[in-house]
């Protein structure tokens, strides 16, 4: 089945992502708990997509984020700059000066070796991202007057809270009404969606979020975890 691209000519960004970018913190070839060192970058799953198309291909991409307003917020902010990506849609946060209303992500990742696969310690509990709720960004302003081709965003930021299952349905919605391509990794992380319903509501908020939904991207456990088939 062909799909109908909107021209890059009626549209500012060729692509924008909607997802939690956390600081990673890497320990080279060590491990996490004995390591005294860490390099650090930026990732997330939603976000890899926009930083990728603008580095390989060039293309205008924007991320659709939130992050608590302080010193880790700003860095993690600076290292999206570096790679090209247009930060006007990140809601910013005002930080309580210790992180107990609201924080910003970390994920500790090992590399894999031989047969030892990468492991990754994510600590993302209370973020900026995760209280993202309906009505904090102007998807009008972004899909409608601004334009993009290509809108992505995945089932690990939809299993963060309670509230942004919502998110995502008010994105993809405006999305498909300004003609926006969406695609969506499925992306299964049973340990996010545990507090939240657990299966059963994984199926029930990806099943609601794929009618909306042109390319949709998972293996065959995503597709029968998410979806039941």
């Amino acid at each position: 089945m062909a799909i109908d691209i909107k021209s890059p000519e009626s549209c500012e960004y060729g692509c924008v992502s909607l997802g939690e970018v956390m600081l990673r913190l890497d320990p080279g070839e060590g491990r996490v708990h004995t390591s005294r060192q860490f390099a650090a970058w930026e990732g997330g799953g939603e976000y890899n997509v926009a930083r990728g198309l603008r580095r390989c291909f060039g293309l205008k991409t924007a991320v659709v984020t939130a992050f608590a307003d302080n010193p880790v917020g700003r860095l993690v902010e600076d290292f999206i700059l570096q790679g090209g990506v247009d930060t006007d849609f990140i809601k910013w946060v005002e930080y309580d000066g210790i992180g107990r209303t609201v924080r910003n992500g970390l994920n500790f990742t090992e590399r894999g070796f031989g047969i030892r696969g990468a492991v990754g310690c994510p600590d993302r509990g209370n973020t900026a991202a995760s209280q993202l709720k309906p009505g904090d960004i102007d998807w009008e302003e972004i899909f409608g007057r601004r334009g993009a081709q290509w809108f992505h965003t995945g089932g690990i930021f939809a299993a963060l809270s309670e509230t942004t299952p919502a998110v995502v349905l008010e994105a993809v919605k405006c999305a498909k009404k300004h003609g926006t391509i969406v695609s969506y990794d499925l992306n299964y992380r049973p340990s996010l969606w545990k507090d939240f319903g657990g299966l059963e509501k994984c199926k029930e908020v990806n099943r609601e979020i794929a009618q909306y939904v042109d390319v949709m991207i998972g293996n065959e456990e995503d597709f029968t975890a998410c979806l039941g088939f």
